[in-house]
């Protein structure tokens, strides 16, 4: 009996001591899973892999931390990146009411590090869509603005390889500083080759959100980076406003009814729900001339569309090429993915009596498009980075505006939010109203029109 006793007691504390032992086998190995690789023999991509002793620590305890929120989090938008996308903290700053989101950077975070830990801080979300920021630590650690976009490159086809119908935003790299290793040269350089490696896929955006922060030498200012590398509350106000119209245009953020009701007099040209009374017109010879000087002048333009057989969008809720598309009460003319493209898009009437027409419009940072009076184009733009009317005092950047026509004869009077941009603006003595797309996201709303016969 005490020898049986003994061997009871002896086998139990060996399974104790095996188990104690399995537990921290397990933990070990899960922890070097998270841990940044001792080399970089076998990586992916190229370039520098960040090995301070600082970083090794917040990297292993941040991607800790997210594995045990891998369940809580599915499905969420995700912001991800290094320092900067990190010190918008958990919630992006409450920037986005109503949205799912799981922040995903780490401070210090370079292009290759991101890639590395790619599988377990975001494809093992299933994440709705990913907003990415991310290479100017690269910049300080040496890098090439080429290596900085390779490995961009291949974290985009990765997350293209898990979900291809992801939507993926890429923000162009925030202006800095030569103080900080990082030059305006490079940075724009790194934006530059950002635009082709995203110009291939509708469902890639990259969105501009360098123009809205740089000075006139293309560095960062004090008042929104006061270590001219990290935003302020002012910064990240301005890159949230940013992001807010695309991402509604997209579905992930919700939208609060506009509950705007057309006073007596005037007659919607947009009902709110679908693309009806619009259509694309068959090119006109001045359209084919235009479209023939414009390639002439940059090799590089992607080409002008040809309308030759004339399009209806009675009843539907985007045009067949998805440039425009009726959402949220508004007509948004979305990114298109060559980053430029010039498309046209016309009401079914033509106007000959005299008419005032009323409209709002919101326009991503030096978005580019153009309001259509009778057939000829009067600019309509983020105007204070876009032009041509950079010196208007009232224009509200990255929010709405009212543009205010009144046409007597065959001139226009044009302004914006009350300024005047147009006093007599020529126009032809009949033809419709449109909208025209370029570069950037427009979005226009309460559409409406009265006459005088």
């Amino acid at each position: 009996m005490k020898n049986h006793l003994q061997r009871t007691i002896l086998a139990l504390f060996s399974f104790i001591l095996v188990s104690e032992f399995t537990v921290q086998i397990e933990a070990a190995e899960s922890t070097s899973r998270f841990a940044i690789p001792a080399s970089d023999d076998g990586l992916p991509g190229t370039g520098p892999i960040r090995r301070y002793d600082w970083f090794q620590n917040l990297w292993l305890t941040k991607r800790t931390g997210w594995a045990l929120n891998v369940e809580k989090d599915q499905g969420a938008i995700v912001f991800l990146g290094d320092s900067i996308t990190q010190g918008w903290g958990d919630d992006m700053g409450g920037s986005f009411p109503g949205m799912k989101v799981a922040n995903r950077g780490i401070s210090g975070d370079t292009t290759r590090g991101v890639l590395i830990r790619l599988e377990e801080d975001v494809l093992s979300l299933n994440p709705r869509a990913v907003v990415l920021l991310i290479g100017t630590n690269d910049l300080e650690e040496g890098a090439k603005p080429e290596v900085v976009a390779a490995n961009v490159d291949l974290i985009l086809n990765r997350l293209k390889e898990h979900n291809a119908s992801m939507p993926v935003i890429v923000c162009k790299v925030f202006p800095s500083s030569e103080s900080k290793k990082r030059s305006a040269t490079d940075i724009k350089k790194i934006n530059q080759l950002y635009q082709g490696i995203t110009s291939h896929d509708a469902n890639i955006m990259l969105l501009e959100t360098w123009m809205p922060f740089a000075n006139n030498e293309g560095d960062a200012t004090l008042e929104e980076f006061p270590d001219l590398l990290h935003p302020n509350k002012i910064g990240y106000t301005k890159w949230a406003a940013t992001l807010r119209p695309v991402l509604e245009n997209l579905k992930l953020l919700p939208v609060d009814a506009d509950g705007f009701t057309v006073e007596p007099g005037f007659e919607p040209l947009f009902n709110g729900r679908d693309l009806t009374g619009w259509e694309y017109r068959p090119s006109t010879e001045q359209d084919l001339k235009s479209a023939s000087g414009w390639q002439a002048n940059d090799r590089n333009a992607p080409p002008w569309p040809v309308v030759t057989r004339g399009e209806k969008f009675d009843g539907v809720m985007q045009s067949s090429d998805g440039r425009y598309i009726a959402r949220n009460g508004r007509i948004v003319v979305a990114i298109p993915p060559e980053g430029r493209r010039i498309q046209q898009f016309y009401t079914q009437r033509n106007f000959t009596n005299d008419f005032v027409l009323k409209l709002q419009f919101r326009a991503t940072p030096n978005a580019d498009s153009g309001v259509f009076l009778r057939g000829r184009q009067l600019q309509c733009r983020d105007y204070l980075l876009a032009g041509p009317y950079k010196t208007l005092k009232n224009y509200k950047p990255l929010d709405w505006n009212e543009m205010i026509v009144t046409v007597k004869g065959n001139t226009a009077h044009c302004t914006v939010n009350g300024e005047v941009i147009e006093e007599a603006f020529e126009i032809p003595a009949s033809g419709p109203i449109g909208l025209e797309g370029d570069q950037g996201q427009l979005e226009y709303r309460r559409i409406r029109v009265t006459e005088t016969k």
